[in-house]
């Protein structure tokens, strides 16, 4: 079974020449949300991570994340959450189906095994998982999922209130791409210019530390 830790060996790179830590600035290295945005890891410090399947960008950052999220203190907690923007008509639009694959990976179990499959198939094999149920229906049948089982868990309304609810969650954090780290509700990386994801993930970690203060000090 191919893994994205295939390309781990060439991600890393993005750590090469990192600097150390900085002196953060708000609206250089990050942004804020005023008011913070509500999060639902409870107890725990929550770094979102905002992505799509068909998005190379998030593609690259994934082992380099995987890894990262390995070496997080126990008060730190990573959620995903697929992004999806509306249509013309309003309803969630064409990123819709990439959000509708995740949520029944995850109702089924299955993420864990088939998410990093999911993301090498649809950016390095081109299979149309994202853009054609039937083809999506028979990849997973070639996994050995219960295909038809899938399919009735896929077009539930259960996973479109999901859809809808990941749409509203895009909507509220006013995101203008991905993939997109939000640390607490609160606060956002920067994306500048020359900046490598393991940059970015520096100063997430800087981040977290500013979130744990704030915790602290509202206490």
């Amino acid at each position: 079974m191919r893994k994205l830790a295939l390309f781990v060996g060439v991600v890393l790179a993005a750590f090469a020449g990192l600097a150390g830590a900085v002196e953060l600035k708000e609206g250089q290295q990050y942004t804020v949300y005023r008011p913070a945005q509500p999060t639902e890891t409870k107890g725990r410090i929550e770094v979102t991570e905002f992505f799509w399947y068909g998005c190379g960008h998030c593609f690259t950052l994934e082992p380099l994340l995987v890894k990262w999220a390995k070496k997080l203190p126990k008060d730190v907690a990573v959620r995903r959450v697929p992004a999806v923007f509306p249509g013309r008509d309003g309803a969630p639009g064409q990123w819709a189906p990439g959000a509708k694959l995740y949520y029944t990976l995850e109702i089924m179990g299955l993420l864990d095994k088939l998410h990093e499959d999911v993301f090498y198939a649809v950016q390095v094999d081109r299979i149309r998982l994202i853009n054609d149920d039937q083809v999506l229906f028979d990849w997973m049948a070639k996994k050995g999922v219960d295909a038809r089982k899938f399919a009735d868990i896929y077009n539930s309304f259960a996973i479109q209130s999901r859809v809808r609810r990941s749409m509203q969650l895009s909507e509220a954090h006013g995101l203008d791409g991905v993939p997109a780290l939000i640390v607490d509700g609160r606060y956002k990386p920067s994306s500048g210019a020359g900046a490598s994801y393991g940059d970015t993930l520096v100063v997430v970690d800087q981040l977290i530390d500013m979130a744990r203060k704030d915790r602290a000090a509202n206490k």
